[in-house]
């Protein structure tokens, strides 16, 4: 996957956990280079894919069933955010990008993010530098400090990802606070639900 990116301008990590505010984040693969972070969230799903930028849940269809899974778009929200958060950097630095690498079929349009191939292309076509050579070096030192020196287990990660998807206060996706809104149109107007105050940045929605 890393095939033809210089290692010396892209400096890897793997398999990075986060604390954060709420819990912890978990970032697959995380470049580190002049031309900012590049957070690669992989997907090794099959079949057709159905989605949208908007949608909470995406569907996977695979020999005529269908199965959900969890809108990889919002779990790179929150993950920019965090890893900016953390590193004490501007999130207009962190770039993130989804990557399915099982054999599957996108059927509804994506955004150019989100791909199953030309990940090399993508992340080259990001030419001006917006971190120092300091900044670089900061950057990267303190991943790697953190990294040999984190207690964080992914076990860890999971309780703490079941703990914050069941709170009714904290938005599982951003961190940021969930409040109470009543629909204003469709089939369920007049109801109540429970929804992130970032939106629209963030469309996360619960029932009350």
């Amino acid at each position: 996957m890393w095939l033809w990116l210089n290692a010396e301008t892209y400096r890897r990590f793997h398999d990075v956990i986060i604390p954060a505010k709420n819990g912890t984040t978990q970032i697959d693969h995380l470049l580190v280079s002049p031309y900012g972070l590049f957070i690669v969230e992989t997907k090794n799903i099959k079949g057709w894919i159905f989605g949208s930028e908007s949608q909470p849940k995406w569907t996977q269809v695979l020999y005529s069933k269908k199965y959900s899974f969890q809108n990889p778009i919002r779990q790179t929200f929150r993950q920019k955010k965090v890893l900016s958060e953390f590193l004490g950097l501007n999130e207009s630095t962190v770039h993130t990008v989804v990557y399915f690498v099982g054999d599957c079929k996108f059927k509804t349009p994506l955004p150019a993010n989100v791909m199953k191939s030309g990940l090399r292309r993508y992340i080259k076509r990001f030419t001006n530098r917006i971190l120092s050579t300091e900044e670089v070096n900061r950057v990267t030192e303190t991943l790697a400090q953190h990294l040999s020196e984190s207690p964080l287990t992914r076990r860890g990660h999971v309780r703490s990802l079941r703990k914050r998807h069941a709170s009714t206060t904290i938005c599982p996706n951003c961190g940021s606070y969930l409040v109470e809104r009543t629909a204003k149109k469709g089939p369920n107007a007049g109801s109540k639900f429970l929804g992130c105050v970032s939106y629209p940045r963030c469309r996360f929605t619960k029932n009350a």
